[in-house]
């Protein structure tokens, strides 16, 4: 076998033992959104919506491939209980998070996620170093597989709780140039609706709770 050829199947074996060793993304388990410590609970209206926050690399790490904090992206799991006996419709639902220096954060788009985390390894406009400018080619674009399943799966997409279920997924808030974001934050949820299209009070759910909270 030539050096050639060797060096070219231990690339193509390097590069399926990565693809095997790439972590798939599984989302946590959703437990019942009471048992959450920031959490919101109508009572009469037997919904609860939890907001359980990924801040810490090691908790982040056990879920996410995609450093997000490297990214300023806050990932926080939103837990939603329906312990009534009617759907709740989700449809027209609308989040925001709140700061303590009164920033609105709305959650982030997929094309949001894909414009942070996008990896530009050459732009394809820089000069030419040679007498002859070769032709130009495009910039090599793009986000690793694992981030790219991870922005498709991750979020949360329910648009209906049934009743005695939960539902569950993550929202992205962007908290690029803001200190300690969760600190006096509150996370407010409208648009929830009972199954004869009635608005739900909404829900103010204070990050406090995550933050004070002592097992």
């Amino acid at each position: 076998m030539t050096r050639r050829k060797a060096v070219l199947l231990l690339a193509i074996l390097g590069g399926a033992m990565l693809a095997l060793g790439a972590k798939e993304y599984t989302p946590p388990k959703a437990y019942p959104a009471k048992t959450y410590p920031a959490r919101d609970e109508h009572g009469s209206e037997q919904v609860t919506i939890a907001a359980d926050p990924y801040d810490t690399p090691d908790k982040a790490a056990a879920v996410f491939s995609t450093p997000y904090a490297e990214g300023e992206y806050l990932p926080i799991f939103l837990v939603i209980s329906n312990d009534g006996d009617q759907t709740i419709s989700l449809a027209k639902m609308e989040l925001q998070l709140v700061t303590a220096n009164r920033s609105k954060l709305a959650p982030a788009t997929g094309d949001d996620l894909y414009r942070r985390f996008s990896r530009v390894k050459r732009r394809g406009d820089e000069p030419s170093r040679l007498p002859v400018p070769l032709p130009r080619r495009r910039p090599d674009v793009g986000v690793k597989k694992q981030a790219e399943q991870e922005f498709d799966q991750a979020p949360f997409k329910a648009k209906a709780v049934e009743p005695h279920s939960t539902q569950s997924g993550f929202l992205f808030f962007d908290v690029q140039d803001i200190n300690h974001p969760l600190a006096g934050a509150h996370l407010y949820v409208t648009g929830v609706r009972d199954s004869n299209g009635k608005e739900l009070l909404f829900f103010d759910i204070p990050m406090e709770k995550y933050l004070s909270y002592r097992p």
